[in-house]
Parts: C-alpha cells; sequence; structure tokens
C-alpha cells in the first residue's frame, strides 16, 4: 500500500502520539478469547460478517471503527449479552481459554460472571457507594464475612483511585458523585467480582478531559502488573485513547473485522485502505 520509502499517511497525522507500553511475550497455549468465522444478525441485517480475532490476558485490545460497524454486537457475544435479543443469531464459534462459550454445558449466567462491564454513561446503582461495590461479591458468593466484604469493597476503591476521595462518604448514594467519579465507581463495581476479562463500551464518552485522563491511567495499571491476567477490551472513538491505552487494536467496518494488530503498528502502516482512511480522518 506504501511506498518503502514513504512515510505512511497514517504515521504523518498520529505523529507525537504517546503508545501504549508494548505487549509482553504471550505464554503458550491459546489466547483468553477467539472468534471463528462469526457472524451475528438482527433479523434480516447481518451485523458481524466473518469476524475473526484473539484477545490475549494481561492487555488491552481497543475496537475502533465508524458507529454502526459492529464493535458493540461483538463486544456483547463475547460474554453473551446478545442471547436474548429478539430476532438475534449468531453462528461461528468463540473460544474463551479453549472450550466453546456458546457449547450446550455451558450456563450463560456463570459465563458472564467472568466478565466485568463498563457502560458509556455512568450507571451506578442508586444505592450508597459501599453498596454498589459490595452487592455483586455478595450475591455471587464471593463475601464470607462483613469484614471480607468491607475488604473488598476497599480494595476495589484502592484500585480506581477512589478510596482516599470516599472513605468517609461510603453511606452516601453513588448517584450524587460526580461524573468522573460515577464512572470509576461502576469501574470498582465490574473489578470487585474479580473478572476475567474487562468490556469497556466507550467508558469516557460522556466524561469531561480530567475524568478522561484518570480513566485512561487505570486502564493502564490494571494490565502493567506482569502477573496481571486481566483482559481488557475497550470501545473507543478516540484514536489518541487507543494509542496511550491499547497494546492491540483491531478496526471494524460494516461488520468486517478488517484490521488487526500491535497499536502502533497499525497506526503507523494500516494495510487497508479503509484503516488508513479512517485513522486520517476521512470518515468515522
Amino acid at each position: 500500500m506504501f511506498d518503502d520509502d514513504a512515510t505512511p499517511i497514517a504515521a504523518l497525522n498520529h505523529a507525537g502520539m504517546t503508545f501504549a507500553r508494548a505487549s509482553r511475550p504471550h505464554p503458550d497455549g491459546p489466547p483468553k478469547l477467539r472468534a471463528e468465522t462469526v457472524n451475528f444478525w438482527y433479523g434480516e441485517k447481518h451485523a458481524l460478517i466473518d469476524v475473526d480475532l484473539e484477545i490475549q490476558a494481561g492487555e488491552t485490545t481497543a475496537f475502533i471503527g465508524p458507529s454502526g460497524c459492529g464493535k458493540s454486537t461483538f463486544l456483547k457475544c463475547l460474554n453473551r449479552m446478545q442471547d436474548n435479543v429478539r430476532g438475534g443469531r449468531m453462528t461461528g464459534t468463540i473460544l474463551m481459554d479453549g472450550d466453546d462459550i456458546y457449547s450446550e454445558a455451558v450456563d450463560p449466567p456463570v459465563h458472564r460472571r467472568r466478565f466485568g462491564w463498563v457502560a458509556q454513561k455512568p450507571n451506578p446503582f442508586p444505592w450508597s457507594v459501599h453498596e454498589n461495590v459490595a452487592y455483586g461479591p455478595r450475591i455471587h458468593g464471593l463475601s464470607q464475612s462483613a469484614a471480607d466484604e468491607a475488604e473488598r469493597v476497599e480494595r476495589s476503591l484502592r484500585r480506581t483511585g477512589l478510596w482516599e476521595e470516599l472513605k468517609d462518604r461510603l453511606d452516601a448514594p453513588g448517584t450524587e458523585l460526580s461524573g468522573g467519579q460515577q464512572q470509576r465507581l461502576c469501574i470498582a463495581r465490574a473489578l470487585s467480582v474479580e473478572p476475567e476479562v474487562l468490556l469497556m463500551d466507550e467508558p469516557c464518552g460522556s466524561l469531561d478531559p480530567i475524568s478522561t485522563e484518570t480513566i485512561e491511567a487505570l486502564i493502564q495499571e490494571l494490565t502493567a502488573d506482569p502477573a496481571s491476567t486481566l483482559a481488557i477490551v475497550l470501545i473507543t472513538h478516540n484514536m489518541e485513547q487507543a494509542a496511550r491505552v491499547a497494546q492491540q487494536t483491531a478496526f471494524f467496518k460494516l461488520g468486517r473485522m478488517l484490521e488487526k494488530g500491535p497499536t502502533a503498528a497499525l497506526f503507523a502502516a494500516p494495510q487497508t485502505d479503509d484503516c488508513a482512511d479512517y485513522l486520517a480522518g476521512k470518515f468515522g
């Protein structure tokens, strides 16, 4: 696509970008999640077309592409949130730790417990800060005592940078926090159940720049530990955000996953004209 001696237009457009840390070597064996020829329909609408993708533990994968290209549909296929969509139908295979997540042997509610979910708009429960974080571990039987529950709440709030801000306001309604605090509370709520995969659908889409910076720093910290096995999948329309937090990036258009690879390499030298045009801001 590019001459050997030419500077790729995407590299010019994204000169000076800060990129996420490089991926660490992947362990032997299958990835955390693997999609093989995944298709999805909403009635007659073919929303996903032959998607093949691998997602590794211990790193962040960003999904980019124009609105309506299938990113959110695919994200929800991973934790089977699409199961009850009227007229929805999926074909293909999605493996988690090598096992087919759509096998008859898999209980969907049990499968969903392996995931945390963070939506675009903060949606704390209309309960106290403590109860927002404690509810998940309690109903899943993870908290063994009141002391254990309190420790889990503190640990989750510390991971999201909220403990020092809210330790004296644990009884305050979560809905009374600022927008950025509410979103971090939702992330703390998701992390409290110790998910294996954290799914984030435009988590900074409704936040101010300062709150966005805080959330991005949190995403980076969650996989910075070499021992971390958490996989994060992030949908974003912010190219700079994808560059800063994601080790891998997948580009979607019109239901197809057209390109995927290390973020810095994809941004510097996209292999398809569609991806190059999107990164250059020609559509979106």
